[in-house]
């Protein structure tokens, strides 16, 4: 029974950090849903700017726009919580961290926020628009593009919680390295295989169309590159820390 104590605490306190993450989501949401019309316009912005005159957004069931601005809503409540989601992971495991580990507790919540936040700004700013134009540009006078509401929305939160987590690579492999799991050694040897890895995930994401894929692959590559120069930084505070 005591060996189970422990684990089951863990459990206990990853509930309660579970809960306040659930609580702070809710928040956003509520405050999110009062500008739930002006944020829909502004999240289809990057498509209704390459739809030709004739063509607009369509829905196809009636609580299919009450849903949309639930899932809008419910996005912006994700990415204002998104310093509490990140706070509440690090406390959680604070407890397997070295005393002065524990300190960086504000890099890894800013951090965290920040390059969330970027990877989805650029997915949104940057690759939406050229994406979005490919889908276009089959349209013919005959065939008009009149995209649904609900598969833009599937596709476009796919995208920008892809380019979000992407950008987490940084802060994951400082603290991977961290805790022994990485080193920049293996990710050396391993490049290759991550730049493989890097198009086969941009190929499944994107557009099928070359310009846009690479709009993806070549932030993951670079992120990768810039995570093992981390790594090396990462390793030698914690070899200057032992000693």
């Amino acid at each position: 029974m005591d060996e189970k104590t422990p684990f089951l605490g863990h459990l206990e306190e990853l509930r309660r950090r579970l809960v306040v993450c659930a609580i702070a989501i809710g928040i956003g949401f509520a405050i999110s849903y009062f500008f739930s019309k002006q944020l829909f316009s502004i999240f289809v912005l990057p498509l209704t700017k390459v739809l030709p005159a004739d063509s607009s957004l369509i829905f196809t069931s009636l609580p299919e726009m009450f849903i949309a601005y639930i899932k809008v809503a419910l996005i912006a409540g994700i990415i204002l919580a998104t310093p509490v989601i990140f706070y509440e992971l690090w406390m959680f495991l604070a407890p397997a961290l070295y005393q002065r580990e524990r300190r960086y507790l504000v890099p890894f919540v800013l951090s965290s926020s920040i390059l969330f936040v970027a990877g989805s700004l650029f997915g949104y700013l940057i690759v939406f628009p050229y994406g979005f134009q490919f889908f276009i540009s089959f349209a013919t006078e005959d065939i008009k593009a009149l995209p649904s509401v609900k598969q833009y929305f599937s596709f476009a939160i796919r995208l920008l919680l892809a380019f979000g987590m992407v950008f987490e690579m940084p802060v994951v492999v400082f603290f991977m390295t961290k805790i022994g799991v990485i080193n920049p050694e293996s990710m050396k040897k391993f490049r290759k295989f991550a730049l493989l890895g890097a198009f086969i995930l941009s190929a499944i994401l994107t557009p099928p169309d070359v310009a846009t894929q690479l709009m993806m692959a070549l932030p993951i590559i670079i992120l990768y590159e810039v995570s093992i120069i981390i790594s090396k930084g990462a390793r030698r505070k914690k070899k200057e820390g032992s000693q």
